[in-house]
């Protein structure tokens, strides 16, 4: 390097040296602060969950708005809630379960929601998640419930129809699909593995660039990347997380059929959450058998000036062509407008269930 450039540089290289040891001061300060809170809380016997996420939501909205720049305002909500993350965790460690094993997106999903400070726990099913959180095992869970490409996650909404836990977060990612296998060939590889969704999102470039293989369901895409690691036959469709965990090498990288292929996932636990002037409210709905009741059912929603984000049906399984309505809305349900809409929904309809009321993301 010029020596020039070397003279100009160490300064402010000095200086950013200097600014990180006051960063780090500070959340050494900051985490000490958050222990105080804890031992507030436990002299008081009001611990309560150490999870707030209300609170956490209205940390990072309020940096957010008061940036003044240059630092990137999407960089605040993965910096802080790292940080939120170690804070909380010198108070109580938070047990997190998501579909294992290692590496599957809803464990990227279940990291970036509630940081890296917390306890993995990787289940083997969706319905073994929500036991998990039922009976304890975890303080919450992260589910995936829809896909950009692919629709609704119909063994969620069953599992949210009858489990008695609340939604207390949404957190939606990118699905980047990369097709692997142990030696980075296919070269003896007759089948390939994924979840049924990660098959159907990436079914026509399958079909245009590898139709000899056979396609075959695994539990997870990170299951199939376990399979895939410890048979050479075995290829399988995960993200690149999945691959450095399970040693596999890419064969190629972003082959799902929409470039744009997001999923929504959603937190689960036993926390109601506050308001925070930025939520939704999701609800299970259902309706008597007969001409105009759903056009009833979304009434009060349009009589409280409540706006909808989601509509979606899925069959009640009783043999009478009923149906549950899983819709959400924008707002909580102790806002003066949701709360009226929710009354008026209550009484009118054949089945109501508040899942919860959660920040917006």
């Amino acid at each position: 390097m010029d020596e020039a450039l070397k003279r100009q540089l160490s300064p402010l290289r000095d200086r950013i040296d200097a600014i990180d040891q006051q960063i780090l001061t500070l959340l050494c300060e900051r985490a000490r602060t958050a222990q105080a809170v804890g031992d507030v809380k436990h002299a008081a016997n009001a611990e309560g969950p150490v999870l707030r996420p209300e609170r956490e939501a209205e940390v990072i909205r309020n940096l957010q708005a008061n940036n003044a720049g240059p630092f990137p305002n999407e960089a605040i909500g993965p910096v802080w809630t790292e940080i939120i993350s170690a804070c909380r965790g010198l108070e109580r460690g938070l047990t997190v379960a998501f579909l294992g094993p290692q590496g599957s997106f809803s464990e990227q999903a279940a990291l970036e929601h509630f940081g890296h400070a917390v306890q993995k726990l990787a289940c083997p099913s969706f319905d073994e998640v929500f036991r998990a959180v039922q009976a304890g095992q975890a303080d919450v869970g992260m589910v995936p419930v829809e896909n950009s490409t692919e629709g609704a996650v119909n063994r969620t909404l069953d599992l949210l129809l009858n489990a008695p836990v609340k939604l207390i977060g949404e957190h939606s990612i990118v699905i980047r699909h990369c097709l692997m296998a142990s030696d980075g060939s296919l070269d003896g590889v007759k089948t390939v593995m994924a979840h049924p969704q990660a098959l159907a999102q990436c079914q026509d470039w399958l079909t245009r660039h590898h139709p000899e293989l056979v396609r075959s369901s695994a539990a997870s895409n990170a299951e199939a990347a376990r399979m895939a690691s410890q048979d050479p036959t075995v290829a399988a469709i995960a993200g690149e997380t999945a691959a450095d965990v399970w040693g596999l090498k890419i064969i190629a990288a972003g082959i799902q059929d929409d470039p744009h292929n997001r999923t929504r996932f959603l937190a689960i636990g036993d926390i109601a959450t506050l308001p925070t002037g930025q939520d939704k409210t999701s609800l299970i709905l259902a309706v008597p058998n007969r001409a105009g009741a759903v056009y009833e059912m979304l009434a009060p929603l349009a009589e409280n000036g409540v706006s909808m984000t989601r509509f979606e049906s899925r069959p009640a399984r009783t043999g009478q062509w009923a149906y549950y309505f899983y819709v959400d809305v924008l707002g909580h349900r102790d806002d003066p407008a949701v709360a009226r809409a929710l009354s008026a929904l209550e009484a009118q309809v054949a089945f109501f269930k508040v899942l919860g009321s959660y920040p917006a993301q």
